[in-house]
């Protein structure tokens, strides 16, 4: 049964702002951390430190059990690099994600594309159909911001009938891509979500929102825990060298509560 006592459906005043922000979670505790923090979405994924991949449809299935206002965008993603995929590679896409969808998904975040970077429409469409035929979201991720003709590429995403797209405005930070995240919203507004990601944060936020008028944003939130059996008897399974070496990336309560804090201040309607 669900922990009802866990509910904070719209507890934190950044929940009935004018803005969505959506949190990136690698994990049930993420997911718990997000949640707890006041986030209404989150998109789950698992192996964050390769770009995110399908997450484990046990983590899923323990989010909604214990938190079942939380809408969770899951991620298909069957490997790390690119996005251009073999028949088999998507074979596996399509089977994951309709074990997601069947476990409670709320929504699929994927993204296809052909070695020219390109959109992939046959397999782009044969997801969007999985998705809108068990009445949940189809999102494109940021393998939106590898194509060549943004605005061309959105006009196929919308005719694929997706819903939102993640994108950092083909920059490698969102900031850095400001200028075309308000192109898109202006042009795409009442079309398809922009969903802008990358570099998000609490100092940052207010001013991306002000630059792009975007109404939906991604962020990490990022914390560290540590584990002392990281590195033992020479033996080590560290990501990361230095001080930081026995660390690994989490959401921060914390961190999710001060982006909320700051777009909760804001009104859509003064920018």
């Amino acid at each position: 049964m669900a922990n009802t006592d866990m509910e904070r459906s719209g507890e934190m005043s950044g929940n009935r702002s004018d803005y969505i922000v959506e949190v990136c979670c690698g994990s049930y505790y993420d997911a718990r951390q997000a949640f707890e923090g006041g986030a209404q979405r989150i998109e789950l994924n698992s192996a964050l430190a390769l770009g995110g991949l399908t997450p484990a449809t046990a983590t899923l299935c323990l989010v909604k059990e214990n938190m079942p206002s939380l809408k969770v965008v899951a991620m298909v993603r069957p490997r790390g690099a690119g996005f251009c995929y073999t028949w088999e590679e998507f074979s596996e896409m399509e089977a994951a994600c309709s074990d997601l969808l069947k476990n409670g998904a709320d929504g699929i975040a994927f993204g296809c594309l052909k070695e020219d970077a390109s959109l992939d429409q046959e397999k782009n469409k044969r997801m969007t159909a999985l998705i809108k035929d068990a009445g949940k979201e189809a999102v494109f991720h940021r393998a939106f911001d590898c194509v060549e003709d943004p605005f061309f590429v959105m006009e196929q995403l919308i005719e694929a009938g997706v819903d939102r797209v993640l994108t950092s405005g083909l920059k490698d930070k969102a900031m850095e891509g400001a200028e075309l995240l308000k192109a898109l919203q202006e042009r795409y507004k009442d079309r398809i979500q922009i969903l802008a990601g990358s570099g998000v944060n609490a100092d940052n936020v207010c001013e991306l929102i002000r630059k792009t008028k975007v109404t939906q944003v991604h962020s990490s939130c990022k914390g560290w825990k540590r584990d002392a059996t990281t590195v033992r008897n020479g033996v080590s399974y560290s990501m990361f060298q230095g001080e930081q070496r026995y660390m690994y990336d989490v959401v921060s309560k914390e961190m999710v509560e001060k982006l909320l804090l700051q777009t909760a201040g804001m009104s859509s309607k003064n920018l």
